[in-house]
């Protein structure tokens, strides 16, 4: 079989559905095998779309999400994609073109080391000189990608390798089943969590990633504990639960802080140290941290778990569950489980909150505040519809007020925090899940950022809905040079008439001019078929001082 035939069927045999990307001279044969395939190709107009696209597939269905470009620049602008997919544990593998093998040693046209370049940025990459590794390696890629913690994988692939033959069948994918937790580890979680006064649960990005949030819920509800997530943890435990804080992350302005530094016991469930430092909540050291996650914790100074318990977090949830039950029906008289009050701090602290929120329902100031427009799209949606964030300002705004009730349907990027993530995620989001209403949640500032692939969406008649945020400044960056030095330099802009913008590219564009107007806008756009939709809304960021500065310290 030809190489580039082999390559294609090993992709098949690992079930690929999609291959995002831009195709090359260089990878021409692999086209021409890959036009052959049941695999579908989308085409994006920016390899950096293409590798966003390829991250939000591998988030929502649990697969390796693919992306495709050739060598050199190609390869290049793959990078900030993969690397975002990386640090958010999500799984991918790109894929470059190559120059022939026997030039690589020296200079020659668009000849790069792109195995070195993409080496810090994924878990592991190879390039192919033997087509009878092409097997081995795409099965290792894989399972590499797929193993916790998940993240990104590349393959290099020559073009005078890929026109040679191979005699290798594809290596057929195994499951692979995560063992149980240690006994002895799950009892003295339980005397840590019957002994607790105060005990909080944190829920990070490993709880959405495996499905863990039915058997979270199942404990949350039994134990009485409260619990909070997490930017990328959100939906795990529903926001509607009167035993959740919302979350946790904003560091000067967060409510759920306030609970964490009040917990003396802290079960930590797959939770990842790069969403947010524990130098925040346990700088004195003084929790007793319980650390629940299909990997060993990192080596870390401000967390220093007393027990860790490395299995699936679905079986450990589970059996540190049974346990406490076992331990109430021996002692009918323990207190500790299930707990029955609230504590008073953590019924003020979702007061607060819940205030807060509401208080802006029925504010038609405009421009909108950014309370307003997330509790209009939040009011807009459905409970399995899908809102993907971008970076900036409006990231904490969504995190801190933006309900959510089911896990993957609030998609935040928290590791790497790339701008331009939103909407080719979303074009992503939509092709898994079309009977979904898809929203992207923009700055002015990120949405430029891949524009282009707005063609991409209207070519593939997709219904994704774009919000937005209109303030011609890059917003968070300015908030945090005035609140340092009194002034913001070299963050404004300008913008172009965002109707205009997406009818040249055969969208429909909208321009809310009140606030009034936007929840009607909104409320058209679902309607919208097999067609992108732009609303641009002016939005007050007057408020974004609250983020870094809130005074519910003193009123909690």
């Amino acid at each position: 079989m030809k190489a580039s035939d082999l390559f294609v069927k090993c992709l098949e045999n690992e079930g690929v559905e999609y291959i995002f990307g831009i195709p090359g001279e260089e990878n021409a044969d692999f086209m021409m095998s890959l036009s052959e395939s049941k695999i579908k190709f989308v085409l994006t107009r920016h390899e950096q779309g293409a590798a966003f696209m390829a991250d939000v597939y591998g988030r929502l269905t649990g697969k390796v999400g693919v992306c495709l470009a050739t060598l050199g620049p190609g390869a290049t602008n793959l990078v900030t994609g993969v690397a975002n997919a990386n640090m958010d544990r999500s799984r991918l593998l790109a894929i470059t073109g190559q120059t022939d093998s026997h030039l690589l040693h020296k200079e020659s046209h668009q000849n790069m080391d792109a195995i070195t370049l993409f080496k810090p940025i994924t878990k592991w990459n190879w390039s192919i000189r033997n087509p009878q590794n092409i097997p081995e390696i795409v099965r290792r890629a894989f399972k590499i990608s797929l193993e916790e913690k998940p993240g990104a994988t590349h393959i290099e692939l020559p073009q005078d390798v890929a026109k040679k033959d191979s005699d290798i069948p594809p290596i057929e994918p195994q499951p692979v089943f995560r063992s149980e937790p240690n006994e002895q580890l799950i009892k003295q979680a339980v005397e840590l969590i019957l002994g607790a006064k105060n005990p909080v649960i944190f829920l990070g990005n490993g709880c959405v990633r495996e499905n863990a949030s039915p058997h979270i819920r199942k404990f949350v509800e039994k134990t009485g504990i409260i619990a909070m997530n997490t930017f990328m943890g959100k939906g795990v435990v529903s926001d509607d639960s009167p035993l959740h804080l919302h979350t946790i992350g904003i560091k000067d302005a967060d409510h759920a802080l306030l609970a964490m530094k009040s917990a003396d016991v802290v079960i930590a469930v797959g939770v990842d140290l790069v969403e947010y430092s524990p130098k925040n909540w346990n700088l004195d050291f003084s929790k007793k941290i319980i650390h629940i996650d299909f990997t060993p914790s990192e080596v870390y100074t401000y967390y220093r778990p007393i027990v860790e318990i490395v299995s699936d977090i679905g079986y450990a949830v589970d059996a540190i569950l049974k346990e406490l039950e076992l331990q109430k029906k021996s002692n009918p008289k323990l207190d500790a489980f299930p707990r029955k009050e609230i504590p008073e701090l953590f019924k003020k602290i979702i007061s607060e909150v819940d205030g807060r929120r509401d208080s802006f329902n029925d504010d038609m100031s405009f421009p909108i505040r950014p309370e307003k427009l997330v509790i209009d799209v939040r009011n807009a949606l459905g409970e399995y519809d899908i809102v993907l964030s971008d970076v900036g300002a409006h990231k904490l705004w969504i995190s801190k007020i933006y309900k959510t009730y089911q896990p993957n349907t609030c998609l935040i990027p928290n590791g790497f925090c790339s701008m331009g993530f939103a909407f080719p995620g979303a074009i992503a989001a939509k092709i898994v899940h079309p009977d979904r209403n898809v929203v992207a949640m923009c700055g002015d500032a990120g949405f430029l950022m891949n524009i282009q692939e707005l063609e991409t969406a209207v070519r593939l008649k997709l219904s994704v809905i774009t919000v937005v945020w209109c303030d011609r400044d890059l917003g968070m960056i300015s908030m945090k040079q005035k609140n340092e030095f009194g002034k913001s330099v070299f963050t404004k802009f300008t913008n172009p008439d965002f109707i205009k913008l997406a009818e040249s590219f055969g969208a429909v564009g909208y321009i809310a001019k009140s606030t009034e107007e936007f929840a009607k806008i909104l409320d058209d756009a679902k309607k919208v078929k097999d067609m992108p939709v732009v609303i641009a809304i002016d939005v007050d960021y007057s408020r974004n001082d609250v983020l870094l500065n809130d005074s519910h310290y003193e009123n909690v």
